[in-house]
């Protein structure tokens, strides 16, 4: 239909540039680019909509990879390809990657691997992690300079740019914070999501933040609080089940079954249109090497619940040789 209608301009034109009126000339070309222009919209084609890593994203489930230990992958030796190669084997088309080593940031040809992955259609986002940073603080300062350190980097790569922040912040882990129930750290959580936030999108970066099934188990006002501080989370959907002695059919089943349980509980009784949407992450200690059977189960179980995103497993280290 398209193309049927520039064919027809085109012949109009025809008929009428002959005309010596110049002025008719200028209206033509104005009208004949407003009239592209009008297509290109009416397609969703416009100039910096075009990467082929963030048009693959809107087409395609999420299917995640956490990778540490970033600058010594990105200055190993044929160390950005072997990435890329699992993620091709393994279905994986966005990377979260740790950009830190012994506090220097982005150490190493980070820009290969960003050129890397997006010309195959892997998202990339930049991994920052942080046990503290839910307190106000220096803790909490780091941070924020670290996320400034991500956004000077796209701007002095403007053709190499991570498109996201991944926050892997665990307050849990202090000791105060521990215990069923004890979400006495989930107000300053949220207000260092919203900090983050506050700074990547303006700067067209995504933010994503990885939580534990523990903060899903709040009252009504504290989901809201949690599911309105960042447009996308990613449940860490650990061990779940015994598994000793179980068959796989036993393992998969109970994984569907709690997979849908923690998004039901997530979302129960909020109707706003501004809740994150979510990522179930998986991993490999919890299932060895039926992760990825595990992982498709999610699928088959939560596709139709409009929250749900997709998956993402932890972690690309686990399958290299001397990890642990």
């Amino acid at each position: 239909m398209i193309n049927r209608a520039i064919v027809q301009v085109g012949e109009k034109i025809r008929e009428e540039i002959v005309s010596p009126d110049s002025s008719f000339c200028l209206c033509v070309m104005r009208g004949l680019g407003w009239f592209v222009l009008s297509l290109l919209l009416s397609v969703g084609v416009l100039p910096g909509t075009l990467d082929p890593a963030a048009a693959a994203q809107k087409e395609a489930p999420v299917r995640g990879l956490w990778v540490w230990k970033g600058p010594s992958i990105v200055a190993e030796p044929q160390g950005v390809e072997k990435l890329l190669s699992f993620c091709q084997s393994e279905g994986i088309n966005e990377v979260y990657i740790s950009v830190s080593s012994h506090g220097t940031m982005l150490a190493g040809n980070f820009p290969h691997l960003i050129d890397l992955l997006h010309r195959n259609r892997v998202r990339i986002e930049a991994l920052l992690s942080s046990e503290d940073a839910a307190e106000p603080g220096k803790h909490r300062g780091k941070l924020l300079g670290e996320a400034e350190e991500i956004i000077r980097f796209n701007q002095n790569h403007p053709k190499s740019r991570f498109d996201g922040i991944h926050l892997d912040i665990e307050p849990q882990q202090r000791p105060e914070n521990k215990g069923p129930g004890n979400l006495r750290f989930l107000p300053g959580l949220a207000e260092v999501y919203r900090a983050v936030r506050h700074v990547a999108e303006p700067a067209q970066l995504t933010v994503n933040a990885d939580i534990q099934n523990k903060l899903l188990k709040g009252d009504l006002a504290q989901r809201k609080l949690l599911l309105s501080s960042l447009p996308r989370l990613t449940l860490m959907l650990y061990e779940v089940g015994s598994h000793d002695g179980e068959s796989i059919q036993q393992k998969t089943d109970t994984l569907r079954s709690a997979s849908q349980k923690f998004l039901d509980m997530a979302y129960a009784g909020l109707q706003d249109t501004d809740l994150a949407e979510m990522v179930i992450g998986l991993r490999t200690p919890d299932y060895g090497e039926l992760l990825p059977q595990m992982l498709l189960s999610l699928d088959s179980a939560n596709r139709t619940n409009q929250h749900y995103l997709g998956w993402a497993r932890h972690s690309y280290n686990d399958s290299l040789q001397g990890s642990h």
